[in-house]
């Protein structure tokens, strides 16, 4: 992955901790909804065909699903 991947990764995966923080912190949509749409991303790249990029969707998985299991949505501490 180029640097530039890297950074407009980290970049989208900021804008939508924050979204997802503010969905919840205005009571939009409830702290179950939230960990619902985590787990459907982490599922997106879990359940994929075998490809060239199976290690890349892996990683992404289990950092989705580490946040799920630590709540570790930033500011929420």
């Amino acid at each position: 992955m180029t640097a530039l991947n890297d950074i407009a990764g980290q970049a989208a995966l900021t804008i939508c901790e924050s979204l997802l923080l503010a969905l919840s912190e205005r009571n939009i949509l409830p702290e179950s909804e939230i960990i619902g749409i985590l787990k459907d991303a982490a599922a997106s790249h879990e359940f994929l065909p075998v490809c060239d990029d199976a290690e890349q969707h892996a990683a992404v998985a289990a950092l989705i699903n580490t946040m799920i299991d630590h709540r570790s949505m930033p500011n929420r501490r």
